[in-house]
Parts: structure tokens; C-alpha cells; sequence
């Protein structure tokens, strides 16, 4: 059934579906986007979900959706929702499989044109040095000791073992560690799966590219960002083992579901009290995968910042390898917010969406206190990638949130099916931009065309006033899994 009868546009780029749409709306659909982006979102049941969400018990001012927004497991990927943390819920589908699935950049004092003429050898280099695809293992061998330290102390653990820099924990969310993990609440299925996985890519949307900074505006001299200058960005997240949280985690709330009396719209909705065993175990685990997730990606970070110094033959730091910041996009955290003129304690549910938190918020480090939290969007592999700051608007229409990259519009079996991965990579090429890929069906699942317009997505939330952009890049050299 289509829900384009029940959503009005209030304000431009902000759609408000009404609590008439479904029976058990307990608050309003919120969804940031223009009329051609609401009627694909329709499409593809994407507003459903926002709908359902939406009668999720405890929820608080409306079930948001991002312009990325598209179907996702329960949740739509772009959806944000936040609970009440006394008296609501937690749901593993609001954080999703990939749990801290996240981007950072990293930036360097190059520009691109004076390290053209070693970019094929770089590219070769990092494809050799950073592990990537399917279930692979990384460079790092782990015991069981070693492995719980880094779930519960996170980025610190890598950085005291000299892998990472110690000013990387100021540019990651939680200064690199979630508070709150327990490996204990970790199964061992979900130790397995992780064991030696720290420091690899992964597959699916997940890359490493070259990127080559095109327009700056302000603040962007004080984030060190300048034009033509060479970044690194990398997407990667929690793999096999954040996946086992979840899975673990969806089971045992289901097994406890009638004992809530909790009636939800969708079964992919499972959920439980905050405050429940159920509810602290999986928050536990969950920042044990978070901590994971960041230790993925400062190991990838070393390996990068390896390859850089051997083809440049100058130190990292000389060659200004600094991360810019860390962002997860996947995630479930404990926030103050104003609802109804008062400060309350949440459970911000951001799937497929970014934290984008102005300066003045105490969770932002001080170093980004004029400028606000960098947050960092990717586009696709032919498009380009942006730079964006959080703004205080954001707090008060999103709970401090913005989209986390373009969105699907295109499933990964349609696209392998109408895009062939040679192809792709010869048209990408002849783009000017250099492919190193596992499998050429790998590279057509994440084929342009499968995604919206990123432009367009950060636009919009411009135009809404959830972020505010300050750089754009384009792609030099795509690495995938």
C-alpha cells in the first residue's frame, strides 16, 4: 500500500507522515528528502519501515529516515529512532549486521599531482598489503587473551601495541572505545568468526579509494583539507563477528518476545527493554563488535601509512597521514537530547546514518569544537565523496544525525545481472580512474548506477540543515574486496 497519501511536506526536504497511516504509531514518520526521492522510498517499502518503526514501544518525537534511506532488515538503512533509556527499547535490527560498519579519512600533505606518476605502483601495493573479500584473515594473529582486550579497550589496545598513532583516538568516536564492553556477552561462534579478521577490508561495499580533494569551503582550512590534495578513504566495519552479535542477539530477544507483550508490525523488529538482561547483554556485546570495528579499521590505517612510506620513501607523519575522522554509521548509543523542553536520556538508534554533532556537544573532541564533528560521506566508486560538519540544527530536527553515503536504489543481485564487472572496470578507467577488484561480479554489484545521486543526497541535507558541507572529492584509484 502506498503511503504517499499520508505524507505532507512541512518544510523543504521535510516530509511528516501522519500517525493515521498505521494503527500502533505511536509517533510521526519524519523523512528528509524531495518528492522524487519520497516516491522511490515508497517503492521500494522503505516508507513502511519508517511506519513501523515508528510503533516501536518508547520511541520518542517521530521515526526519522535520511535522504539515503532505502529497505533495509526491520529498519530502513537511513532510518534513525531514539528511545526512551529508562522505559524503552533496544532493537539489533536499528543497528543492523555490520555493526560500527563506518568510513575515515585519512588525509596527507600530497598533492595529487605530484604523486600521479606513482599512483599504479601505490595502488598495486596497498592491493597486496590490505587483506580483502570474503571471510579473509588478516595479517594480525590473535589469542583469546588479545581479542578480548582489544573488544573491551578498543582502539587503545592497537595504538599501545604500536599499531595506530596515539592523536588517531581523538579523531574517532569515544576517543576509539565504547564504553560498556563485555567479550563475556560475546559468543564464541562470534570469536571465531572475528579471530584474525582485524585489519581486512571485507567485501561487498566496502573499499579503500584514492581520492583527490576538489573544492574546499570554510572551515575546511582548519580540518588541514586543501584542493588537490591526496586522501584516503576507507569503508569497512565489524565483519564476521559484529555479524554474530547480531544474529545471537535477534535469536535470544525472539525467544523472549511473548514475555515482553510487545506487539510489533514486523517480526524484524525484535526487540527488548533497555534495562532488561536481554537489553544490557546485547549493548555490551554490541561494543565489543563497535571496538572491533574501529581496531579494523586503524589496523587498515597502519597498513596504509606502510605502503605510503615505502613508495614515497618518506615517513607517515612527514607525509601529513593524519586521520581526518572515524565515523560509525551503524550504531546504537546512550545520548542526552531535548524532547518536549527537557533534557532526557535516549537510546539513539542510527542505522545507515551518521552522528553529526555540532562542536559544542560534549561527546565532540576539542579539537573540533570550532568547526563541529567532521562527518564523512562516501559516494560511489564513479562519483564523488564529501566532507560534511554537524550542525546544532541537526540536534534539534534529528537527534544530531545526518545520511551516511548516497543509498541503494539497485540490489546487489539486479545489479550483477545488468552490469557486467569488465565492463564496469574499463569505463572506470577510462574515467581516469584506476580499479584493483577480487572478482569482477564484487565490482558490478556496487556499480554507480546502483545508487542514488550522492550530490543530491547531500543536498538535501544541506538544504534541511542536518550537516553542512565543506569539501568534495572524486575517485583516483578504487580498491575492492
Amino acid at each position: 500500500m502506498s503511503l504517499l497519501g499520508f505524507a505532507e511536506e512541512v518544510e523543504k526536504y521535510t516530509w511528516r507522515i501522519s500517525t493515521d497511516a498505521q494503527e500502533g504509531m505511536r509517533v510521526p514518520g519524519i523523512v528528509f528528502g524531495d518528492r522524487e526521492l519520497m516516491e522511490k522510498a515508497d517503492a521500494d517499502n522503505a516508507l513502511q519501515q519508517v511506519v513501523n518503526v515508528a510503533c516501536l514501544p518508547g520511541i520518542v518525537r517521530a521515526s526519522l529516515a535520511m535522504p539515503d534511506i532505502h529497505w533495509g532488515y526491520g529498519f530502513p538503512i537511513g532510518g534513525v529512532a531514539a528511545t526512551m533509556a529508562e522505559g524503552g527499547v533496544i532493537s539489533p535490527g536499528g543497528v543492523g549486521y555490520d555493526i560500527s560498519c563506518g568510513v575515515r579519512l585519512i588525509k596527507t600533505s600530497l598533492a595529487h599531482e605530484e604523486a600521479k606518476g606513482k599512483m599504479a605502483q601505490l595502488l598495486d601495493l596497498l592491493n597486496a598489503s590490505v587483506p580483502k573479500g570474503l571471510g579473509t584473515r588478516g595479517r594480525l594473529r590473535m589469542e583469546r587473551r588479545e581479542m578480548e582486550a582489544l573488544m573491551a579497550r578498543g582502539a587503545r589496545e592497537l595504538v599501545a601495541r604500536g599499531i595506530g598513532w596515539e592523536e588517531d583516538l581523538e579523531a574517532m568516536e569515544e576517543g576509539g572505545c565504547y564504553e560498556g564492553a563485555d567479550p563475556a556477552k560475546v559468543s564464541e561462534r562470534a570469536f571465531a568468526r572475528g579471530r584474525d579478521q582485524v585489519g581486512t577490508l571485507g567485501s561487498g561495499n566496502h573499499f579503500l579509494e584514492l581520492q583527490v580533494v576538489e573544492q574546499v569551503v570554510p572551515p575546511a582550512e582548519k580540518l588541514g583539507l586543501f584542493e588537490g590534495q591526496l586522501v584516503i578513504m576507507v569503508h569497512s566495519g565489524s565483519r564476521g563477528l559484529g555479524h554474530q552479535v547480531c544474529t545471537d542477539y535477534i535469536e535470544v530477544m525472539n525467544a523472549r518476545l511473548p514475555e515482553y507483550g510487545y506487539d510489533l508490525p514486523d517480526r524484524q523488529l525484535v526487540c527488548a527493554p533497555v534495562q532488561s538482561r536481554e537489553g544490557a547483554d546485547y549493548l555490551a556485546a554490541m561494543a565489543c563488535a563497535a571496538n572491533f570495528a574501529m581496531c579494523n579499521r586503524e589496523a587498515i590505517t597502519h597498513w596504509i601509512r606502510e605502503c605510503f612510506e615505502k613508495v614515497f620513501r618518506a615517513g607517515a607523519r612527514k607525509l601529513g597521514m593524519e586521520v581526518l575522522y572515524d565515523v560509525s554509521h551503524n550504531l546504537a548509543k546512550r545520548e542526552e537530547h531535548l524532547v518536549e523542553g527537557k533534557t532526557v536520556p535516549l537510546m539513539v538508534h542510527r542505522k545507515g546514518a551518521t552522528r553529526a554533532f555540532p562542536g559544542s556537544r560534549p561527546e565532540v573532541a576539542e579539537r573540533f569544537a570550532e568547526t563541529g564533528q567532521p562527518v564523512i560521506i562516501p559516494g560511489d566508486m564513479g562519483s564523488h565523496s564529501f566532507v560534511l560538519v554537524g550542525t546544532e540544527e541537526a540536534l534539534r530536527k534529528s537527534f544530531g544525525s545526518t545520511c551516511h553515503g548516497a543509498g541503494r536504489t539497485m540490489s546487489r543481485k539486479a545489479a550483477k545481472k545488468s552490469i557486467r564487472g569488465e565492463d564496469l572496470r574499463k569505463r572506470l578507467e577510462s574515467m581516469g580512474i584506476m580499479v584493483r577488484c577480487s572478482h569482477p561480479a564484487g565490482l558490478a554489484e556496487e556499480a554507480p548506477e546502483a545508487y542514488k545521486d550522492v550530490q543530491a543526497v547531500v543536498q538535501i541535507c544541506e538544504g534541511a540543515g542536518l550537516s553542512r558541507r565543506v569539501a568534495r572529492m572524486r575517485p583516483v584509484a578504487v580498491m575492492k574486496g
